[in-house]
């Protein structure tokens, strides 16, 4: 009979790692669900609200750059299996602050690894990491990123991503580590710290602050829904193949300036404004150093062997979003106060 499975989720306050949290809690009520987060800026218990009382979820405070503290954790819970969430991922704050990046992205990563190395005894168990697209660089008008895509990260933000995917696969083939890993689009939907595009436009067209967009909007990326891709971790970590990597995409794309004139028409809608009113807000902003052209995933691979599909349409999704954005006022202004004016002044002003 097969031990029964304790979870460690790291990053599980953030904005995927709450939506994960919330399905792993919820479909199976027989795991214990142990929810490891250091509560950065982006960590944020609100986010859990509604499974922190149950029988099947623990959440505990911690850092995984401190080793120590996780050989100690392993031990103490049990931990059967990871899913590696907990990273910093906000490009503009990599280009300002590497080296968050690299200790939390690359030594976290690396202390998750020897942990679950030196605790489990046999290879019945998964270490899965989540990681990013922009792990492989920047396309130009055409092509997509495949799984055997050659790595070619721009950002001290996506060279720290692909130096802690190096370390996973490197743990599988030197260790014999029980691994697996996805690299994953552009994510949108409810609880996401409003420093990313579309909760920071859904907040300023709704209090007529300027559009901040950069350069001249040309940038292409392809959006997945959150929800969506909690999904696809759920099928990935039951169903996918030890050692393997998949991709993870929405066959959604759109130029920034695009998708931030279509959240306008939204926001008109939503407020009673005129049409265009909201437009008006637009302001071109100098452009971000190294700033990838294009994003787009092949998730082929993941719908042909695991049956993996998006589940809603973009448009849908993003209706979703802007609705609950504008019903949660009281956890936007929460979050939207304090350090966080701070770090939009610095990288949005003019």
């Amino acid at each position: 009979m097969s031990q029964p499975k304790t979870i460690l989720i790291t990053g599980g306050a953030g904005f995927i790692g709450s939506h994960v949290i919330r399905l792993f809690v919820h479909k199976y009520p027989q795991y214990k669900i142990v929810n490891l987060d250091k509560l950065t800026y982006a960590g944020n218990l609100e986010n859990i609200r509604d499974v922190e009382k149950a029988s099947n979820y623990e959440f505990v405070k911690g850092d995984i750059q401190d080793k120590n503290f996780l050989t100690k954790l392993f031990e103490e819970k049990n931990i059967t299996d990871v899913l590696h969430l907990a990273a910093e991922s906000h490009v503009d704050r990599s280009i300002s602050g590497p080296m968050d990046f690299i200790m939390t992205n690359i030594v976290g990563t690396a202390n998750l690894l020897e942990a679950a190395r030196n605790y489990w005894k046999d290879e019945n168990h998964i270490f899965y990491h989540i990681s990013t697209d922009e792990v492989y660089g920047s396309l130009g008008a055409e092509g997509f990123f495949e799984e055997t895509t050659a790595y070619d990260p721009r950002s001290p933000y996506s060279a720290s991503k692909a130096s802690s995917d190096h370390l996973v696969r490197a743990y599988h083939h030197t260790y014999k580590l029980p691994v697996k890993i996805s690299n994953c689009s552009n994510n949108y939907g409810s609880h996401q710290f409003p420093e990313k595009l579309i909760p920071l436009m859904i907040n300023n067209i709704k209090h007529n602050k300027p559009l901040p967009v950069y350069g001249k909007g040309e940038n292409v990326r392809d959006w997945l829904w959150v929800e969506d891709h909690a999904r696809a971790i759920d099928v990935i970590f039951h169903t996918g193949k030890i050692g393997e990597t998949y991709n993870i995409g929405g066959w959604n794309e759109w130029t920034n300036i695009a998708l931030v004139k279509f959240l306008c028409q939204i926001m008109d809608r939503k407020l009673n404004r005129a049409a265009g009113e909201s437009e008006k807000l637009i302001s071109y902003v100098t452009d971000r150093a190294g700033h990838d052209l294009r994003y787009a995933i092949d998730a082929t691979k993941i719908k042909n062997e695991l049956g993996w599909m998006p589940s809603i349409k973009f448009e849908e999704g993003l209706e979703k979003t802007v609705d609950w954005y504008l019903q949660n006022e009281n956890w936007v202004n929460a979050i939207t106060s304090g350090d966080y004016q701070k770090y939009y002044e610095a990288h949005y002003k003019g």
